[in-house]
């Protein structure tokens, strides 16, 4: 269970008690955090900031695992706010390797070295990443900061020749000095970019730098990540997210719950046509992405609640139409997730924090675009009466309790929150409000001075 180290103490208390996680290892200052309430945690045992020997009685061959193993669990927040674990299993991270490799031509083969400067505690880090790796032989060049040059002299050390990276990293090779890049990108064969959303712009430049275009890849965590990649028919779009995964059968489902559009194939010999799984209406208008395919999680631990259904399906929450040519577009989520570089902040979470401050009486947060990390946190907050409070004191407090990645990176303060008739919240009326504050407002002023930018993921 690779977990983010910058966790706060009680995000740390929540996934290692709701894991029943028996071992940790982790760093001091990690473990400094969890000393405060390792009493509340009766299932952990151990707690090494080395790696452990392992002990002289352990059996020279461990057992056999596979198949509907239990391999990992991955937190994602889920929509109650409180983060909850994918169980993936060693069939599903197989699974996503298998469907890629039928990808023609290969995206990695075994002469490949793959740039590896994602996080190995996220789903896309650790399998599309290390996973794939380890899957095909080839060589991985691990980079714990890019830095400001991008890890230039690494790549062309190293002659690295399959960048996976998140649209941050291509943003920041697109506006480096293009003679370096160019340089240490001579070896590179193919870049994929996934997590986010990817700017064209930013895209474009880094084709023009390099000469390389950037494939865009979707997926979640549930999906061990990968579905879409436009590296299927090797034709990037801006905007598209391709087309489904050889193996990954994919829907567009509309609010009646009718299927505006198919397509994909459980197994590359399959027949579409007797599969009734053709694209059934090119040029389609928005849907929820349902999918089906061996790379499917188990469901949420520890019961496997929130999986697939009876019938393989499992509905992504995410909202996408298809082009004349069949090609995928993301355009919204059902609900009101926020992608800060590929990681998931539910705005529930971030307005129970908001909440347990003194001075404010209500807030509602919501995403806001941002070029180089997709989305950003914003909060709204009406203050509690009689209390003094600035925006700087609220994103401290925010960042005692929440990772870096979830904490707001402006505060707006407004005198009501919109609400519909029913008593929710108009999140949408709140993109119209003046930001920031009048002049002539005399209300607290919002401020992002304590934390301008969200830090890249990795």
């Amino acid at each position: 269970m690779p977990l983010n180290p910058g966790l706060t103490g009680p995000e740390l208390r929540h996934v290692l008690a709701d894991s029943g996680a028996t071992v940790l290892i982790c760093t001091e200052d990690v473990r400094d955090r969890v000393v405060g309430f390792i009493a509340e945690l009766p299932t952990l045992t151990a707690v090494h900031t080395t790696l452990p020997t392992v002990p002289d009685d352990a059996p020279a061959v461990p057992p056999a695992r596979g198949g509907e193993d239990l391999a990992v669990l991955l937190y994602t927040s889920g929509t109650e706010g409180r983060p909850k674990g994918a169980m993936l299993s060693h069939r599903a991270l197989a699974a996503n390797h298998e469907q890629v490799g039928r990808i023609v031509p290969p995206v990695i083969g075994p002469d490949d070295t793959v740039l590896l400067a994602l996080p190995l505690f996220h789903a896309y880090g650790l399998n599309s990443g290390l996973g794939a790796v380890v899957h095909h032989g080839a060589t991985g060049v691990l980079v714990e900061e890019l830095g400001s040059a991008g890890a230039l002299d690494e790549i062309a050390r190293h002659r690295v020749s399959v960048l996976v990276g998140v649209p941050s990293m291509f943003l920041g090779w697109s506006t480096a000095d293009a003679d370096a890049v160019a340089a240490a990108m001579a070896s590179v064969r193919v870049a994929v970019c996934g997590a986010a959303p990817l700017d064209p712009a930013t895209a474009a430049r880094f084709t023009e730098v390099t000469g390389h275009r950037v494939h865009v890849g979707y997926g979640l965590t549930e999906t061990a990540p990968v579905l879409t990649s436009t590296l299927v028919d090797g034709k990037p779009r801006p905007g598209s997210i391709g087309r489904p995964l050889p193996g990954v059968e994919l829907r567009l489902v509309g609010p009646d719950g009718t299927d505006l559009w198919r397509d994909g194939a459980a197994e590359p010999d399959d027949d579409p046509d007797d599969l009734d799984l053709v694209v059934s209406s090119p040029g389609t208008d928005p849907g929820e992405i349902v999918v089906r395919g061996a790379n499917l999680f188990s469901g949420y631990w520890p019961d496997g609640r929130g999986g697939p259904d009876a019938d393989g399906w499992w509905a992504t929450g995410d909202v996408a139409y298809a082009d004349d040519d069949g090609n995928l577009f993301l355009v919204d989520r059902l609900g009101e997730l926020i992608l800060v570089n590929g990681f998931n902040v539910y705005p529930h979470e971030v307005e129970l924090v908001l909440a347990a401050h003194p001075a404010v009486a209500e807030s509602a947060v919501l995403g806001v675009p941002h070029p180089r990390t997709g989305e950003t946190v914003r909060a709204y907050v009406v203050p509690a009466p009689d209390q003094a409070v600035t925006g700087e004191e609220l994103l401290a407090h925010c960042a005692r309790n929440l990772a870096r990645f979830k904490c707001p990176t402006a505060v707006e303060f407004v005198d009501t929150l919109p609400y519909s008739a029913i008593g929710k919240v108009r999140k949408t009326q709140l993109r119209s409000v003046p930001s920031p504050a009048s002049p002539a407002d005399t209300r607290p002023s919002a401020s992002a001075d304590a934390r301008t930018e969200v830090p890249d993921v990795h």
